[in-house]
Order: structure tokens, then C-alpha cells, then sequence
């Protein structure tokens, strides 16, 4: 068997310009997610400490699921652009801390789209700032992630409303129940 090459990860990540909205434009399907997620966005916002609140939303059933976590730097004393995300577990009882990587394989220039991954080659994610994107750079972030030893055939576009969904519905909050159901398969 080859062996798998280190994975390109950006270098000198501006962290107060990553910060905002993402919307998932397409992912790996995971177990904490649900299958019929749709409208699904990650927020992020600097914390005073260095540290990045980060709010995950999806949208399933008509109803808002949520997980809050934090992320920081893998090694602060590193310039590249990995970071590990702690979400404490189950999210409406927070008592289990779990940490997966979040390492940042390509940000364009102007911060508006970015191939995200992490060692395994288990998760992937394309975001964007907008709802949407262009086809051709859709085809470039796959051939990148291609290029970082991925299989894209396992990549599963993630279905957006434009104008998205507002995120203060509280009456149609789950708070983390996704992840829940989906120890049950659901």
C-alpha cells in the first residue's frame, strides 16, 4: 500500500477575517449529522482568550438543530492553519468533552470559500460565505481534495435555501438532538 502524503494545510491563517458565516456547500456524511440536514452553516466568533466560539446549525424536519463548541489552535506556536473543536457531549447535558481536528487545506484569497479536512481523511467539508457556489470553483476545491489523498465520490452536496433560514426560531430548536438520534440510526 502507498503511503498517504502529508496533507497541505494553509499557512498564516488571518483568524479575525476567518470568522463570520459558513454555509456547508457539501461534506462526508457523518453520524452526527442528520441525513435529511439541509441549510447547514457553522458560525464562528473570536472569544477574548484567542479561543473561536463555534455555533454548528442544520436543519432537519422543519426544526433548527444545534451544538455549540470551541476551537483553538493546535499548536499556538505554528503557523499553520490546524485547529482542534471540542463539543461537549450530549450537548443538552453537557458532560462528555470530544475533540476532532479542523485543519484548514485551502482559503482562497479573499476568505469567501475553503477546503476543510483533517488527518483521517474521514471528514471533509466545502464552505462558503455565500449559499451557493460557481461550479468551477466547486471542480477546483474537488481536484484540491483529490490532490490531499481524498476520495470525493464520498462527498454529498448540502442542500440550501436562499434566502437561508433564520437562526432565532427558538420554538424550533433541538439543541444537539440529532446527534442523539443518531446513535439510533435515525
Amino acid at each position: 500500500m502507498a503511503k498517504t502524503k502529508e496533507m497541505t494545510v494553509v499557512r498564516g491563517l488571518d483568524l479575525a477575517r476567518y470568522m463570520g458565516r459558513w454555509y456547508e456547500i457539501a461534506s462526508f456524511p457523518t453520524f452526527f449529522q442528520p441525513k435529511d440536514g439541509r441549510d447547514t452553516r457553522a458560525t464562528y466568533n473570536l472569544n477574548d482568550d484567542g479561543t473561536v466560539h463555534v455555533l454548528n446549525e442544520t436543519w432537519s424536519g422543519g426544526k433548527r438543530d444545534y451544538i455549540e463548541g470551541t476551537a483553538y489552535k493546535a499548536d499556538p506556536n505554528n503557523d499553520e492553519a490546524k485547529f482542534k473543536v471540542k463539543f461537549y457531549l450530549p450537548p443538552f447535558l453537557p458532560i462528555i468533552p470530544v475533540v476532532g481536528n479542523y485543519w484548514v487545506l485551502y482559503l482562497d484569497e479573499d476568505y469567501q470559500y475553503a477546503l476543510i479536512g483533517e488527518p483521517t481523511r474521514k471528514s471533509l467539508w466545502i464552505l462558503c460565505r455565500q449559499t451557493q457556489m460557481d461550479d468551477e470553483i466547486y471542480n477546483q476545491l474537488l481536484e484540491r481534495a483529490k490532490e490531499e489523498g481524498y476520495d470525493v465520490s464520498k462527498l454529498r452536496k448540502t442542500p440550501q435555501d436562499d434566502p437561508p433560514p433564520e437562526s432565532d426560531a427558538a420554538s424550533t430548536d433541538n439543541k444537539g438532538i440529532w446527534w442523539f438520534k443518531s446513535l439510533f440510526g435515525k
